[in-house]
Order: C-alpha cells, then sequence, then structure tokens
C-alpha cells in the first residue's frame, strides 16, 4: 500500500534511521538552510526542526537523495523504472474524501490570514526573501477544466500575498496567460505536505491535456482522495499538512526573486505577479515542509531525476526498443546532460538515439550513448567509454542552435548548441574482450562486510 500522507512517510524514515529530529531552537532564515547543505553534503537523512520560532515543526531533505527516493517509492535501482513506468501507463482516477478532510481540520480566512506565521526560510542572503520551495500549486485551464499540480516557487511579500514565478512554458504559467486573455483571475491552491508519489508525481513530463490526479493514482497504485477548497473550486488532496488558497491577478505585479534555481546561479529579479490569499487551512498538529534549491546535487534535483528519467526512457524506447535506460545526471540539474545505455541494431542507431533526446522537451547539452554493460550513473565507467570507445573525429558531433534549457544563465532565454557523444563499440566491428573478475558482487566477504557496516 502507498503512504497515505507525509506523515506515513516520516514514519518510516525515522523507523529506517533516516529522519533525525532537531529539538532546540534553529532559525528559519539562513540556518536551517546551513544545516540542510551540510545534510545534503554527506548523502544524510531528512531533517526535522522543531523549535522554529513559530507554532509549526518544519521538516526539510525529505527527498535528498537517491536512496530516500528509493524508499519512497517502495522500490530498488533494479525496480523503480519498471514500477514508474507501470504506474504512468495505468492512470488511476481520484476519489472524493468523505467528510471533512484532515487538511481544513483548522479554517483561517479574512483577518485571520498570515502567512508570516508559518516557518518558511530564507536559504540564503541573496534570496529576495523567504520562500515556500516545496508546495504543489493546484490550477486549471479555465476553459478546459483539466487540473494541473506543479512544484512551482512562490515568495512570501507579506501576510496575504504571495509572489508568483511561472514560466511561460509551464503549464501554471500557461494557466494564468490563459485566464487573463479571458479576462478573469486565475484561481489556484499552495498545497504544502502530501504523500511522496503525489510530489513525485508533479514532476513526470505530460501533455497539457493529462489530469495529473490520475496521474499521481497511478504511482500510487490508488486513487488520491480530494477535497474541495474552502474559497474556490479547485480540489486538494486531503491529508495534506497545510493549503493556502488564492487568487492571481497579473495586474497586481511586484519584485520576485532572485533565488537560487536548479542550474546552481541566482535568477534575477523582476515583476511578477501576485497571488493574494484567500485562505489558509492546515491538519491539526500540521508539519511544514522546506526544500533547499541551488548547485548540484539538492533536493530539488532528487526529486526531479527519477520522474525525469522514466519519462524519456518512455519516450525513446517507442523508437528505439534496445534503449535499456537512461541517466539524467544531476550534476547537469537534472536538464542538460543525458547519458543512454542502448545495444544499437545497426550502424548510426546510437546518433538517432542521440539526435531524438536533444528533441524532447529537457533540451540537453551532453547527450552520451553508451552499451549495456556501462554502469550510466557511475561517472567512471561512462568516462571510460568516453576515452576508450570513442574516435571524436567520427563519434562526437554538435548541432547548432537548439533550444536552451530553462533558466539557463549562459543561453539567457536563447538558444543553445548540444554536443552528442557516441560511445558505444564500432558497429559490427570485433572488439577486445574486457577484462574483469566475474561473480566478484556476489562473493561473500563477511570481513569486509563488517567493515561496510561500520
Amino acid at each position: 500500500m502507498p503512504y497515505q500522507d507525509m506523515r506515513a512517510f516520516l514514519t518510516a524514515l525515522k523507523n529506517a534511521g533516516e529522519l533525525v529530529e532537531i529539538d532546540r531552537p534553529v532559525a528559519v532564515k539562513y540556518d536551517v538552510a546551513k544545516a540542510l547543505a551540510r545534510a545534503s553534503a554527506m548523502q544524510g537523512p531528512a531533517l526535522m526542526f522543531k523549535q522554529t520560532g513559530t507554532g509549526f515543526p518544519l521538516v526539510a531533505g525529505v527527498y535528498g537523495n537517491r536512496r530516500l527516493a528509493l524508499m519512497a517509492f517502495e522500490a530498488t535501482e533494479q525496480t523503480i523504472h519498471e514500477k514508474v513506468l507501470k504506474g504512468i501507463n495505468t492512470p488511476i482516477a481520484p476519489v472524493d474524501f468523505e467528510g471533512t478532510p484532515p487538511c481544513q481540520e483548522v479554517v483561517l480566512t479574512g483577518d485571520a490570514i498570515d502567512v508570516t506565521k508559518l516557518p518558511v526560510p530564507i536559504y540564503s542572503p541573496k534570496d529576495g526573501g523567504p520562500y515556500i520551495t516545496a508546495g504543489i500549486v493546484v490550477s486549471e485551464n479555465l476553459e478546459t477544466g483539466v487540473p494541473d499540480i506543479g512544484n512551482y516557487r512562490m515568495q512570501v511579500h507579506g501576510p496575504r500575498e504571495l509572489g508568483v514565478f511561472s514560466a511561460s512554458n509551464h503549464r501554471f504559467g500557461k494557466n494564468i496567460a490563459h485566464a487573463t486573455q479571458m479576462g478573469k483571475q486565475l484561481r489556484g491552491a499552495l498545497v504544502i505536505g502530501v504523500d511522496p508519489l503525489t510530489m513525485y508525481s508533479c514532476q513526470i513530463q505530460s501533455s497539457d491535456s493529462t489530469n495529473d490526479w490520475f496521474v499521481s493514482g497511478g504511482l500510487r497504485g490508488a486513487p488520491v482522495e480530494l477535497a474541495k477548497a474552502v474559497t474556490n473550486d479547485m480540489k486538494v488532496p486531503a491529508w495534506a499538512e497545510i493549503v493556502i488558497e488564492f487568487t492571481v491577478d497579473t495586474n497586481i505585479q511586484k519584485v520576485e526573486g532572485p533565488l537560487g534555481e536548479y542550474t546552481g546561479y541566482y535568477t534575477p529579479a523582476s515583476l511578477k505577479p501576485v497571488a493574494q490569499i484567500t485562505a489558509i487551512t492546515h491538519r491539526k498538529g500540521a508539519i511544514f515542509q522546506g526544500l533547499l534549491t541551488g548547485k548540484p546535487i539538492t533536493e530539488n534535483h532528487v526529486l526531479k531525476q527519477i520522474p525525469f528519467e522514466t519519462s524519456i526512457l518512455r519516450q525513446l524506447q517507442a523508437q528505439f526498443p534496445t534503449i535499456s535506460d537512461v541517466s539524467i545526471n544531476s550534476s547537469g540539474g537534472v536538464q542538460t546532460y543525458v547519458v543512454i545505455a542502448m545495444k544499437p541494431r545497426y550502424e548510426g542507431e546510437a546518433r538517432q538515439a542521440i539526435l531524438a533526446a536533444m528533441a524532447g522537451n529537457l533540451h540537453p547539452k551532453w547527450v552520451i550513448v553508451v552499451d549495456p554493460d556501462i554502469d550510466i550513473r557511475n561517472a567512471a565507467e561512462v568516462e571510460w567509454a568516453q576515452s576508450f570507445r570513442v574516435k571524436p573525429s567520427q563519434d562526437v558531433f554538435v548541432v547548432d542552435r537548439t533550444a536552451a534549457a530553462p533558466l539557463d544563465p549562459y543561453t539567457n532565454g536563447g538558444y543553445s548548441s548540444s554536443v552528442g557523444i557516441d560511445a558505444t563499440r564500432p558497429f559490427g566491428e570485433e572488439f577486445p574482450e574486457v577484462s574483469e573478475v566475474p561473480g566478484w558482487k556476489d562473493f561473500p566477504v563477511p570481513e569486509l562486510d563488517a567493515v561496510k557496516r561500520k
């Protein structure tokens, strides 16, 4: 059974020794981020800050490394892509929660609204202000009624105002633009603290016509329970910790940013629409969730990696069935650096796969294809393949004027170029046999196992 809510997952993390509780005062301005950066650097556990100077504890690092990600999916490296593919291919419709949902145990409207009472971190002295980075924005296309859920940042401007950052290629941004064209205000909800697979479903690459609640249900293997918001018609996860309901009026704009983004660089401050908060609802004893962003590897990269890899694997395998795996490296922001494992069926197929990956919606700068014997998540093995299975004059090529990855500071919104590297063995030619020690992975050495456990 999937985790019902974030609390169930936190219990699992704690039982596995993957959640550390900090029961002393820690400042949400800068110090929370420092602790998270240290935990991230050591591939460490999630952190629960119990004394935040507010009435709410703060948890972060919940998706801080691939080990925790696999726990969220209840999978292994051997089963993860198969499990996610099954979920994507088997969508499950949401259901309505009966009765008063847990997320509305406490309802704040009117003068009681004050988002500054939540422990929203300021991650860096150069940030434009406190940022909600782990929230899921729920919005819909006003014409079709199709809902979108996405992980978009929001800056706290004041007790009842949030700064909206939404790129024109994101569905949230498209929904705002569409509502503006219709002369209407977009209504939405910012949801904080949900079950892990609902959070991961936000990263699945899908079309604008996709109802994301079906995707989330597919990943979970069970329907998402939804409840109607208090001040608008949005449906929100009934077991969420906190829900912030809002309207967006593009006629009201304030300076939003800077904030360190997935590229590892700050996005500059600029005028952006303001979301006016119409209600805050939450569970009794609600837990706020933070998420560190910035120079790889931080939590936002881990959150994107498995869904992105599986989405791209699904797209490429439809055309190239001998592709066995895809790695979208965190070092490239889970965007610009792609490694593909495949067994080419004919001369030039690896190059065709590279071009297909370049044409996808990730817009990578680097695409490398290797044979299936290479561990594509081991940089040393990929570099070994590049060193001894590549003739640069034949196997390396550049495609100019390709689309740039979002927020890439070098391209600044313009076009880029992409490098393809065919690091597979020469097709149809004799090639030396790899020197290996057979059976070493399964060979028992209790003395080494004891050292590893220490």
